[in-house]
């Protein structure tokens, strides 16, 4: 068999089991991972660096599907190439427990980088995976000693390219000039309510250009040599490349190409036996992989002898620069360096206080001290986030080595961003705006922690304490929406101190995304001596301040800069001769991971007579503070005011906590 018929031979395989996968599950989107087969072929065949018995090697390539629905595009091809996806999980496609699952899942299926589907956000992912490649290739590459040099290739469709996510992404990767990328545009002309001139007809190449990237086109009737041209052209060229690629959805089936109906369905038995003869396979044959295919697009000795190289410039990098070699090896790992939080500051009891945003920025700069892979950023609110590491530089086409991230007024585009140089390792990344913009990344948060990605999100400006900015910058909603992610921690805490012990959990939880919820207006430091040690926080809640007796009858609790208030409401209630205990509750998620002996121990099921403040709405509050419960809290739009103002008209204030406690009767 020539060359030219075994490499035909092998598209029409990853087209074939695309088409049986899907008709076997009766669900799924064949047409996409059709047309794509031969871009898949080149790049796992020819271009990539891999070694499929290795997936977690630092050394490899990073391959992204944006149109996670074409998924059976890329399971077949891992199975093809040797990964650990074997032909009778290709059979269990999209069913209970199987690795491969309706869209990738990083973590779950061997050879999935990151997890896609939600269009747009494989795009914001390519641009991170490569934004973390030349940030570690600045800080560890030397003359002689390129240990860090890899591609990041991926395929985006036109749903991935209407959507507002990859706008901001690609625009942030054209300004940094992320040269190793390579993606190809699908542009099938189709999406599910038909052709996309429906809703989209511009001239993505152009925009691209306009973006900074390099664009090619490859018009209708491109060959594969078209294709190798157009990628070592990307690769040549110092921006990031865009090969707007014409196809067509399903091709060879004989009354679905280039159809809608190809897109969210199986072709149906006929159909696809039709489509078959067209390839000249045969009909009646299915899950078929010809022996001379697997030989030919097995990776396993390329891919080891790809690795193994490499590990022998490790090897030579680690003795000619042993001290950046340990560095590079520690962070590639996950491993914090020793006395990593000894520098971390300490907050002396104060009745003014700091705002929580504020400490947040004292604790980052210790944190930078211990931690040089720190680095993180803000959508253009730095100054008031407090996010920005002091003498850190800015990170530039000019200067990959910086530890500050300038993401601009790209929030959606952030966080996929974000998730990626996560998920790629080597750096510990955080991000930053105010908690009422988190709304326009949450897409990518929701991604985030399902796929276990360890970014820390500083969310400020936390409450109707913005103030005069008004309802449309007061957060209500957005805590206890946060709350509803699985996977995600959110930490409110409660002064200076929680605020320390809230990022050193950041550091060391690393099975996914972390939320800190900061405040703009100063909070008392509390005296440490007299309530509960801060570090407390890491259980989630735990008892701040006890009623005199040991024994309480009533039980306060709060969070953030509503803890302050159950301090004071806690004093006048004791003068009343109540017993009452003050939880501080930063965080649901890490409270409800406790046992039960903890849980009882702070929160007894006998004492039924409790209330919880925050400053937000009181939804799901009932969970902690019973149906004998109350909760104060905001339940409505905020307003423009001074902070303090609107506080005391909506009653959220001490008054309002011991109003509320004496009325439990």
């Amino acid at each position: 068999m020539s060359d030219v018929d075994l490499t035909q031979r092998s598209i029409d395989t990853i087209r074939t089991l695309a088409m049986d996968a899907v008709q076997k599950a009766n669900s799924g989107h064949p047409g996409t991972a059709m047309a794509l087969a031969p871009v898949a072929y080149l790049y796992f065949n020819e271009c990539m660096r891999y070694d499929p018995k290795a997936p977690h090697w630092p050394g490899r390539d990073r391959f992204v599907l944006s149109p996670g629905h074409a998924c059976m595009l890329q399971y077949a091809t891992l199975h093809l190439t040797g990964y650990g996806v074997s032909l009778d999980d290709l059979k269990q496609f999209r069913q209970w427990g199987s690795l491969t699952p309706g869209h990738p899942e990083v973590h779950h299926t061997p050879g999935i980088e990151v997890t896609t589907g939600p269009l747009g956000q494989g795009v914001g992912n390519i641009v991170g995976f490569a934004l973390a490649e030349r940030m570690l290739a600045a800080r560890y590459n030397r003359p002689g000693h390129e240990i860090i040099d890899h591609r990041v290739f991926g395929i985006c469709s036109d749903g991935d390219l209407m959507e507002g996510v990859a706008q901001e992404a690609a625009s942030l990767g054209g300004h940094l000039r992320l040269g190793k990328i390579t993606m190809v545009y699908d542009d099938n002309r189709i999406t599910i309510e038909g052709d996309t001139g429906l809703a989209f007809d511009e001239d993505v190449a152009k925009r691209f250009e306009a973006l900074g990237w390099h664009a090619q086109r490859l018009d209708d009737g491109w060959t594969l040599d078209d294709m190798r041209a157009a990628i070592a052209a990307a690769e040549a060229d110092e921006r990031p490349s865009i090969i707007v690629t014409r196809t067509h959805i399903a091709p060879g089936a004989p009354t679905k190409q280039d159809t809608a109906e190809a897109h969210g369905a199986p072709l149906g038995d006929e159909e696809i036996k039709q489509t078959k003869a067209n390839y000249g396979w045969p009909e009646n044959e299915q899950f078929l992989v010809p022996d001379e295919v697997a030989a030919h697009m097995d990776h396993t000795e390329r891919g080891r002898a790809e690795r193994e190289a490499w590990e022998a410039k490790l090897a030579a990098y680690r003795e000619a620069h042993p001290d950046l070699a340990a560095e590079l090896e520690r962070v590639l790992a996950g491993e914090l360096p020793a006395d990593w939080d000894a520098q971390l500051p300490v907050f002396d009891a104060d009745e003014k206080g700091l705002a929580t945003r504020a400490s947040s920025g004292k604790v980052i700069q210790g944190l930078a001290a211990g931690i040089p892979e720190l680095v993180g950023g803000s959508a253009d609110l730095a100054p008031s986030n407090n996010t920005h590491i002091d003498g850190g530089l800015s990170v530039s086409a000019r200067d990959y080595a910086a530890r500050n991230l300038h993401f601009g007024i790209r929030e959606h585009g952030m966080g996929a961003v974000a998730t990626a140089m996560a998920l790629h390792g080597g750096l510990r990344v955080y991000c930053a705006t105010f908690l009422v913009f988190s709304d326009y990344m949450r897409g990518a948060v929701r991604v985030a922690a399902l796929s276990q990605a360890p970014v820390t999100y500083v969310w400020t400006h936390d409450s109707i304490w913005v103030g005069e900015d008004g309802p449309t910058h007061q957060p209500i909603e957005h805590v206890m929406s946060l709350r509803l992610i699985p996977n995600l921690i959110v930490l409110r805490p409660g002064d200076a101190n929680e605020v320390r012990e809230a990022w050193k959990l950041a550091q060391t939880h690393r099975d996914g995304p972390v939320a800190l919820i900061l405040t703009r207006q100063n909070l008392p430091t509390l005296d440490r001596t007299v309530c509960g040690a801060a570090d407390g926080l890491a259980r989630g809640a735990y008892v701040l301040l006890d009623a005199p007796s040991g024994t309480p009858d009533t039980i306060i609790i709060a969070t953030g800069s509503e803890v302050h208030n159950a301090v004071e409401a806690h004093a006048a209630l004791t003068a009343d001769g109540l017993q009452v205990r003050v939880v501080s509750m930063p965080s649901w998620e890490l409270f409800e991971a406790q046992d039960a002996a903890y849980r009882e121990s702070v929160l007894p099921a006998a004492v039924t007579r409790r209330v919880s403040m925050e400053a937000g709405t009181t939804f799901g509050w009932q969970r902690w503070v019973g149906d004998r419960g109350a909760s104060v809290g905001i339940d409505r739009w905020g307003a423009s005011a001074p902070g303090g103002t609107v506080a005391k008209e909506l009653g959220l204030t001490t008054d309002a906590l011991v109003t509320a406690v004496r009325a439990l009767g």
